[in-house]
């Protein structure tokens, strides 16, 4: 494999540049249950399919007819060529993807069970050395994207807080929208992490399960109206079926979700950001981008995997033209 793939690239800038965590994903459709000591459970299919945040946020876009560059890491592995491969399918600018020689493409097994919360194994593999030297290389200063978007910080050990802190402030500077998602693997003291890039942040959008990770007990509320005292602009954490809540300097709102099937919910964090920062780049409100984040998500995890049942703009807008978002202000 090259050290980048980008054999035919869009001529035109990025419009977002989509960072951070590129994952092959192996899947298997909803079971009755856990599988028993020696017990083997028969599927119609299993599924191979490309994920991780930045991967899945990336192809959304796409569908969505946002000019994307993805800025990833892989392994010189079959992994590696099958996702960059996918990517390039998609359409997508691939010169931000780079291979490294020392590690494996990271990977993720999903379990899913009926009724219950997805499981994961993961392997960081080369998604640990990206760099916020990687970051920059992508960015054209004299023709900055309208968004950065980063995901899965948190488990990219290879991004320092400080030097993302002035990277971030340095994108604000260009007048670039800078969107941050994290990933939480377990318990551990991830503030010193968060709090010196939050003031720098547009918009954070980790989930009620990772914020929870961060700060501790609490409400989604309390989670968000602590983020933006630490200095984001605008917070959003996502709640899977229960919807989402935003708090900011121009928004309070408890955000419903859309009633469709649910099938898996991976990668519907991931849509839901996508369909946020194409708001953004649409120069839409807090309203209009919001919808569409929700828009995306639901058509996310209506199939398995996260990238099968996407909206494409149409299908998107079609959607939001024919149902009602439930939306109420907080307090």
């Amino acid at each position: 494999m090259p050290t980048s793939t980008a054999a035919e690239q869009p001529t035109k800038p990025p419009q977002v540049i989509c960072a951070g965590v590129v994952v092959a994903d192996h899947l298997c459709p909803p079971l009755s249950h856990m599988p028993a000591s020696g017990e083997l459970i028969a599927v119609d299919r299993l599924v191979l399919a490309i994920g991780g945040c930045a991967a899945n946020a990336a192809m959304n876009l796409s569908r969505l007819g946002v000019r994307t560059r993805v800025v990833c890491k892989v392994g010189p592995d079959m992994f590696g060529l099958f996702v960059s491969n996918i990517l390039e399918a998609e359409g997508l600018d691939t010169s931000g993807l780079r291979i490294d020689p020392d590690n494996d493409t990271s990977q993720t097994l999903i379990i899913n069970i009926e009724g219950q919360d997805r499981r994961f194994i993961h392997t960081f593999g080369a998604n640990k050395t990206l760099s916020v030297a990687d970051l920059k290389a992508a960015i054209d200063e004299q023709n900055p994207p309208a968004v950065f978007y980063l995901g899965g910080y948190l488990i990219l050990p290879g991004l320092d807080a400080l030097e993302l802190a002035e990277f971030l402030a340095w994108l604000g500077s260009l007048g670039v929208h800078r969107v941050i998602d994290v990933a939480t693997p377990g318990p551990a003291d991830y503030l010193p992490r968060i709090k010196p890039i939050l003031p720098h942040v547009d918009a954070f959008m980790p989930n009620e399960d990772e914020a929870a990770l961060i700060l501790g007990p609490g409400t989604p509320e309390a989670h968000a109206a602590a983020f933006h005292a630490m200095g984001a602009k605008r917070v959003v954490i996502t709640r899977g079926g229960k919807g989402a809540i935003a708090i900011g300097h121009d928004v309070a709102l408890e955000i419903g979700t859309y009633p469709v099937k649910y099938v898996d919910g991976s990668g519907g964090g991931d849509a839901f950001d996508a369909g946020y920062i194409t708001g953004i780049v649409d120069g839409g409100s807090v309203l209009e981008c919001l919808t569409r984040a929700a828009a995306q998500g639901a058509s996310c995890v209506r199939g398995i995997g996260t990238t099968a049942t996407i909206f494409n703009k149409s299908q998107s807008d079609a959607f939001i033209a024919t149902n009602q978002l439930p939306m109420k202000p907080l307090h």
